[in-house]
């Protein structure tokens, strides 16, 4: 069964970056979109940005031009670039494909 492991999060002051990684296992995964979430305390879990098996990428508005998402199959993994980061970006960040979630990760944004 496939498995999915996020890492990169942490705290970034409010105009930084971090990047954040996810590392598929027992599966093939360059054949699946890649999607990544984000749920702040309170609030539903909101869909960020998604690669597709060919590399087409897609944003929600709220992070249109600040977040690059990628992938390298040959690492099995995927990336969320998030620049420009906002106290509203701060929130556990989840990776999904192939109908399995990660953990998540810790994205605190504050000075």
């Amino acid at each position: 069964q496939g498995r999915l492991e996020e890492s990169g999060g942490g705290l970034a002051q409010p105009g930084g970056s971090l990047r954040l990684s996810c590392v598929a296992s027992g599966t093939t995964f360059r054949i699946f979109s890649v999607h990544w979430y984000r749920q702040a305390p309170g609030k539903q879990r909101e869909w960020v940005a998604t690669v597709t098996s060919g590399g087409s990428t897609k944003y929600a508005g709220s992070v249109e031009g600040r977040f690059t998402i990628s992938r390298d199959n040959a690492k099995n993994t995927a990336y969320l670039q998030m620049n420009s980061l906002r106290a509203e970006d701060a929130a556990v960040y989840y990776c999904n494909s192939f109908g399995t979630w990660g953990q998540g990760t810790q994205v605190t944004v504050s000075s």
